[in-house]
């Protein structure tokens, strides 16, 4: 789908404003029946004949406005909400393409506000805004070309109560321009703050820091208050003066219009009908001022949308990444997530094929960074990550992934029954393929005590399931894909005695069959026959070797080890 056509009108929604345009017209014509049903009262020359043809005039127009106004409004609604259902799967699909690494907390929140209340919002603009401002200017023109018929001082009067507008308008942009933008940035730090705070409600509720006593939160809707409290303050004012001053058009209309009729240049209705057009003009006038200035905060979310739509999108390949071997080399990597803050400095590592390299080190070392930019979910700042020879660099994400399994941590589950979040490894899998992967994954037994089996609903993030049962279903997902390169990364962390063990036998199943695996393990005693050893502190690879080798160097390694064996006596 080209980007340039995404935010673009359909047929429906042109022929819905098409239908507005002419139904303002129509609405402006009835003015022009009532006048003459006044001139004819006023000379007394009103016979049936002539009340039966006005009155079947304004009944037509009556009827045609309704057909046009009902098939207009309906094309509208189908032609905005096309347009908005064409944005969305538009958005849905360049996710899939935008770098992970762009999906921070502060950026999540634009993802979330530009795929929901933008577009609503932009579809308010298409289903709403454009027609309503379309027939008000087309009748309001209309309103004043007439009046120039009847009297072209009154008529340039109101024109320039129009010019006026005009000029009211810019400074109105200009306050949505200044004050809408920043409005809407802190939409989007409220909206990742709030998704953050449901996210983690247990253990902030755990701590005693709910509701009000979240600081993050409730700064982030305080800033919105404030800035709404400002934009309202700077936008009502504009308004108001305006308001105020096109009112005022209509005492000088009546004194420039009197002076015509005491010179006999008007008769007595054309001096009424004249008069009393300021007061639905000026009417007219503030519902323009007030919508215009809606569009053009809405049109915010359009520009927001557009930040999406035109977002850099991950290295696109038409070379197949199909490596003949599978052993992976980080050469000079240097990475950071926030520019100046360096995770990762000139690390270079030599991965053997059909081995298992462990990476140990402290909290932060720069461990899981190492595993996420093998999977290619980060770009390093500086050198190349080949797998099999094969430089990642300018491979497709997709392909690279599609080469490696991965047990994290933290697993994430769909609401979906256990067999259809196992099957997202390998999509085209049989169901006893499937119950082959999670008996060896060591989930098969607690599966079938759950109330319907392979078919339980796990809730959101499967909520039903104990941290050791996500993690086995995690492992028969990564058994079922069986790619060739296997990431684990703290796998047994955070589990119970009971559940480790299971999670560590799976494991063992998981590693029978021969793949390249990297392994992150807090626990040494896990990793302690691997082929390779890395151990990573500060960013930078400090040791590296088998355990007796590490042990006999007495190093970084060394002490790690005889802190845990300290620990489990």
């Amino acid at each position: 789908m080209n980007a340039d056509k995404i935010l673009k009108g359909n047929r429906q929604f042109y022929l819905s404003c098409f239908c507005v345009m002419v139904e303002g017209l129509l609405s402006g014509c009835n003015f022009m029946l009532i006048y003459l049903v006044f001139q004819n009262l006023w000379r007394s020359t009103l016979e049936i004949h002539s009340v039966l043809k006005l009155t079947g005039g304004l009944a037509m127009i009556f009827l045609l406005r309704i057909f046009i106004y009902s098939f207009g409004y309906v094309q509208g609604q189908l032609g905005g909400a096309g347009i908005s259902k064409k944005i969305r799967l538009f958005i849905g699909d360049k996710m899939k393409r935008i770098p992970l690494a762009h999906f921070t907390s502060l950026q999540t929140g634009e993802y979330i506000n530009a795929a929901t209340a933008d577009v609503n919002s932009y579809q308010s603009i298409l289903t709403h805004k454009y027609g309503d401002l379309i027939k008000n200017i087309t009748l309001s023109l209309m309103l004043i070309g007439f009046v120039c018929t009847l009297s072209l001082p009154a008529g340039l009067i109101l024109m320039s109560e129009y010019l006026f507008l005009v000029l009211t308008l810019w400074i109105s942009v200009n306050q949505v321009r200044k004050y809408g933008n920043e409005k809407n940035d802190i939409c989007v730090e409220n909206v990742s703050g709030i998704v953050e705070y449901i996210t983690g409600i247990q253990t902030f509720r755990a701590y005693g820091i709910g509701g009000t006593k979240n600081k993050t939160v409730t700064a982030a809707m305080k800033a919105f208050s404030d800035i709404s409290f400002v934009y309202e303050a700077k936008i009502i004012p504009v308004g108001v003066i305006y308001s105020v001053l096109i009112w005022l058009t209509m005492p000088i209309i009546m004194y420039v219009v009197g002076q015509s009729y005491i010179n006999g240049e008007v008769d007595a209705i054309t001096f009424i009908m004249v008069c009393l057009f300021p007061l639905l003009l000026s009417k007219l006038m503030g519902t323009i001022f007030v919508d215009f200035t809606s569009y053009k905060n809405l049109m915010i979310s359009k520009r927001k949308i557009e930040n999406v739509i035109y977002e850099a999108e991950e290295t696109q390949s038409s070379i197949d990444f199909i490596p003949q071997r599978y052993d992976i080399s980080l050469e000079h990597i240097d990475f950071s997530y926030i520019q100046g803050e360096a995770i990762l400095k000139d690390i270079s590592l030599s991965i053997p094929h059909q081995k298992m390299t462990a990476i140990v080190g402290d909290s932060g070392s720069g461990k899981s960074t190492i595993l996420n930019l093998i999977s290619k979910f980060y770009e390093p700042q500086s050198g190349e990550i080949k797998i099999g020879g094969i430089s990642t660099l300018t491979a497709d994400a997709v392909q690279v992934l599609g080469q490696i399994s991965m047990v994290d941590q933290d697993i994430f589950l769909f609401n979906d029954t256990v067999k259809n979040n196992i099957r997202f490894a390998r999509p085209s899998a049989a169901d006893g393929e499937i119950e082959q992967a999670c008996k060896e994954a060591n989930c098969d037994s607690f599966i079938r005590k759950m109330p319907k089996g392979y078919d339980t609903m796990v809730g959101e993030n499967g909520n039903q399931l104990s941290g050791g049962e996500r993690q086995r279903l995690s492992i028969a997902r990564a058994i079922l894909k069986n790619a060739p390169i296997l990431l684990l990364d703290e796998a047994t962390a955070s589990l119970d005695v009971e559940n480790e063990l299971a999670v560590k036998n799976a494991i063992s199943n998981l590693l029978k069959s021969k793949k390249t695996v990297v392994m992150i393990a807090h626990t040494l005693s896990i990793v302690q026959h691997a082929n390779q050893i890395v151990v990573v502190s500060g960013g930078s690879i400090v040791e590296q070797g088998k355990h007796e080798e590490l042990l006999q160097k007495n190093g970084k390694y060394a002490s790690m080890w005889l802190a845990e064996q300290k620990l489990y006596k």
